[in-house]
């Protein structure tokens, strides 16, 4: 038997570089899941322990020869992954169905390897409606696009400029850049000088931080509008007040949410780690709700979970912060647009 009588799931986060200021709060929000798992049934009868592992792109493992030897040798049972797509897409080739492997944070979207689920939101659900809500709140005749050069980034621009096409409305900016820039006074410079009066920031953690520090150095605030799907609270408190005026983020979760399923969640989430916790966020919550997806999983499914990825199929009976649980469970979570509020996220329309 895997694990020897613990059930070991692998959370793969990032530990350094550019997502790093990530972890806390994906460390921090899985441990409440497997307290609470652990409180009842395990997974498969088995109390569960976690084993986390370095997801960064700048790592100095090599993140497929460390999950192939952990599966080789019998040493975890399951994958919770909280990291960006490029990862994942590497990943799914070494993991190839020898156990599950639930990927948990927004993504591009498109999916389909059979046991690998990716329950987190897309950007037709995440980024069209709301680029359509700034659209009809600030009419900006242009936009600018930036975002780290990889799959998400990219794919979601590839969708936000069918939309503007749609809109019609113009495209002033694009570009794409490598991980860990110290500076982005020049991109803020280039964009400036555009004439774009909206900009999509699909920057990564302390990269989203260092660009929007210099655009609020700029003040480009007073004239542009910034959206971004990946700007959560670590990364708000990063930028300072000063520096996330009118800067709008998209998300089916944010912690000041005042839903019932998220006051659950945060009441058990400081009854375990106190009230000096790392803040909520989407990400955070997302490794809470993918290991009690996995958990689901196993309970409802675990003898044909190879054959399948997320899908109404396969509905998974789980909790989350985003949702009450319910029978009905492939009702996505819904989408809200929140606005920085000094260093807060206050949620103003239910997209």
């Amino acid at each position: 038997m895997r694990g020897n009588g613990t059930y070991r799931i692998a959370l793969l986060i990032p530990l350094c570089g550019a997502a790093g200021l990530w972890a806390p709060s994906c460390i921090s929000s899985a441990q409440v899941a497997v307290e609470e798992l652990n409180r009842a049934n395990g997974i498969d009868g088995r109390k569960v322990q976690l084993i986390m592992i370095d997801a960064a792109m700048e790592a100095s493992i090599s993140i497929e020869e460390t999950v192939n030897d952990l599966i080789e040798t019998n040493s975890i049972d399951a994958i919770v992954g909280m990291h960006i797509s490029a990862i994942r897409q590497r990943l799914s080739k070494i993991v190839r169905q020898r156990i599950p492997y639930i990927y948990t944070p927004l993504y591009e979207g498109g999916e389909r390897t059979d046991g690998l689920f990716a329950i987190g939101e897309t950007p037709q659900e995440q980024l069209g409606p709301s680029m359509q809500h700034i659209q009809n709140e600030y009419r900006p005749r242009s936009w600018a696009l930036i975002g780290n050069d990889y799959v998400w980034p990219r794919t979601s621009h590839s969708y936000a400029k069918g939309k503007l096409q749609e809109m019609s409305v113009g495209l002033a900016y694009e570009k794409y850049l490598p991980f860990g820039l110290k500076s982005m006074s020049m991109f803020v410079e280039e964009i400036s000088r555009s004439g774009a009066e909206a900009v999509l920031i699909s920057l990564v953690g302390q990269d989203a931080v260092a660009f929007n520090r210099a655009f609020g150095k700029a003040n480009l605030h007073d004239r542009m509008v910034r959206l971004s799907c990946a700007i959560e609270e670590n990364g708000l408190l990063g930028c300072g007040a000063q520096n996330s005026k009118r800067l709008f983020a998209a998300s089916s979760y944010f912690g000041s949410l005042p839903t019932d399923a998220n006051l659950a969640f945060k009441e058990k989430y400081f009854n375990v780690h106190g009230d000096q916790a790392p803040v909520l966020n989407a990400l955070g919550q997302s490794t809470y709700e993918g290991v009690h997806f996995l958990a689901g999983l196993m309970q409802g499914h675990a003898t044909v979970w190879r054959e399948h990825s997320v899908s109404p199929a396969l509905p998974v009976i789980h909790r989350s912060g985003r949702k009450l649980s319910s029978l009905n469970t492939s009702e996505r979570a819904p989408i809200y647009l929140a606005r920085a509020d000094n260093l807060k996220f206050e949620v103003i329309k239910e997209l």
